[in-house]
């Protein structure tokens, strides 16, 4: 891990794949928290999802580094990957341990607060971490606010960029041919095309979905 500035933001996903609603949430929590750095850290094995399209570990960390290539204020952090972590008071540890003058952001979306009791040790990952809760279309602005309101100071709701992309949409594009330009930076794409990526097995580019 690389020495770093005090404030930085945490983005953890599968990122399966990164997509410019991740850049866009990150590049926005960068700037409304006045964030020097923000962190993306793909997962290994998350416990509260899986891990659909076949994309490993290996890959998915490639993706995001050809994601964020080209902009200084991001970084990818390998450490769950590296390391097997799974949960996230362990990642924010292990991030502590590597940058202990850090004021860690943790990034989060809306869904991830409202269920945010039921991660392990959501008291540890408070004291190591202020969360930051990143708003989207259609999200009830109260009622994440009430949630936040739970944790004082410690969980802040970002305004809302208002952009809604998902990546199981891009890996269901992908898999019927359709296009998924200006959902994803080029080179993700590129990379998505030339691997394979996401399509059914006997698939010919160009066949009708």
């Amino acid at each position: 891990m690389k020495t770093s500035s005090p404030r930085i933001g945490v983005l953890g996903g599968s990122f399966n794949p990164p997509h410019f609603g991740h850049l866009l949430i990150a590049s926005e929590a960068a700037w409304q928290l006045s964030l020097q750095r923000v962190l993306f850290v793909p997962a290994a094995d998350p416990p509260h999802k899986r891990i659909d399209g076949g994309a490993n570990a290996a890959l998915r960390l490639r993706m995001t580094r050809t994601a964020v290539a080209g902009d200084e204020r991001f970084d990818v952090e390998p450490v769950e990957i590296e390391r097997g972590l799974r949960f996230t008071v362990d990642t924010l540890g292990a991030l502590k341990e590597a940058l202990p003058a850090a004021d860690l952001w943790f990034i989060v979306g809306s869904d991830s607060l409202l269920a945010f009791r039921t991660w392990r040790n959501p008291a540890g990952i408070l004291r190591l971490c202020r969360v930051a809760v990143a708003l989207r279309p259609g999200d009830d602005r109260t009622r994440v606010a009430a949630a936040a309101d739970e944790y004082g100071d410690r969980v802040v709701v970002l305004a809302s960029v208002g952009v809604a992309i998902s990546s199981t949409e891009i890996r269901e594009r992908v898999r019927r041919g359709r296009p998924i330009r200006y959902l994803v930076p080029p080179a993700v794409e590129g990379l998505i095309v030339s691997t394979g990526l996401y399509r059914e097995p006997g698939f010919l580019a160009g066949e009708p979905s």
